[in-house]
This record gives structure tokens, C-alpha cells and sequence, in this order.
């Protein structure tokens, strides 16, 4: 299956997951949960939301994580701080990365933009392959953070 067609059930398969359910918690934990179970050649998949300036550990998939991410350090910091998806093609190149997996070779983090146009959190994603994260994939897993910000009460300003 293509990747375009991959994110199109995945998209559908959240949407209906989603449908009947407006916790961000639990929202969150679902979605973690089948990306990381459909998405191959993943190692994390989770989320970090906005709290008192830091990004804060929120439901994930994988192994224990970093609890808190100042903004604009590390990739999801940085995707934080700009409101925009970064791809790391490798990790250990990228300015300021924070290891909390030594296997992770490649990441993307898509930043979770309220209605109000303000940030709740990111969305990240780390592989143990470099380069493992492209155009697809961030096309892919904005439009799944679209459905999840539809689908939650919690909104930024």
C-alpha cells in the first residue's frame, strides 16, 4: 500500500475512533495507540502538550520518555516555537536534540495548533531507520492532527 493511501484509512480509521469521545486524554491515547500500531518502522509515537512554557509528556506509544521539553529546544521544542513541522532526517545532527531513545535515528513532530490559532502541544514521532520521515508523511500526519484537534473541547488562543 502507498503511503498516501496508507494515511487516507488511517485518517478514516481515527475519525471514526474519535467520532463520540471529546477528552484530550483520551483522544490523545487512541490516537498514539493506532499510529504507532499502523505506521510501520516506528519506535515512539506520542504527544506533548503545552504546560506553564514547557512541553509536557502526554499519552505516547514505546519506551519511557523525556517528562518536559522546553520550547524551542529539540525538535519538538523547535516545532513548538515555530508552529510548523519539523522532519529530522537524522537526529543526531540536529541542533540541540534530546536523546531520550538511543535507538531513535530519524523524528517529526507536527505542532498541534488550536482553533484559536494558539499551541496545545506537538505530535512526535521517532524511527530507528535514518530518513525514515518524508513529504507523505508530514502530509499524512497533519492531516491526522486536524482530525484530532477537531475532535477535542480543549482549544489555545
Amino acid at each position: 500500500m502507498r503511503k498516501t493511501e496508507l494515511y487516507r484509512d488511517l485518517i478514516s480509521q481515527l475519525t471514526g475512533l474519535l467520532q463520540d469521545q471529546r477528552d484530550l486524554t483520551a483522544n490523545a491515547a487512541n490516537t498514539a495507540a493506532l499510529i504507532f500500531q499502523t505506521l510501520p518502522e516506528l519506535n515512539w509515537a506520542g504527544f506533548y502538550f503545552l504546560k506553564d512554557e514547557l512541553l509536557m509528556l502526554g499519552p505516547f506509544q514505546g519506551k519511557p520518555a523525556c517528562t518536559q521539553i522546553p520550547i524551542g529546544k529539540g525538535a519538538c521544542g523547535t516545532a513548538a516555537k515555530e508552529l510548523k513541522t519539523i522532519v529530522v532526517e537524522d537526529v543526531h545532527r540536529f541542533p540541540g536534540h534530546i536523546a531520550c531513545d538511543g535507538a531513535s535515528n530519524s523524528e517529526i513532530v507536527v505542532p498541534i495548533i488550536g482553533r484559536q490559532g494558539g499551541l496545545i502541544g506537538v505530535l512526535d514521532l521517532d524511527s530507528p531507520l535514518p530518513g525514515r520521515f518524508d513529504a507523505d508523511d508530514r502530509a499524512g500526519l497533519e492531516s491526522l492532527v486536524e482530525v484530532f484537534v477537531a475532535s477535542i473541547e480543549v482549544d489555545a488562543g
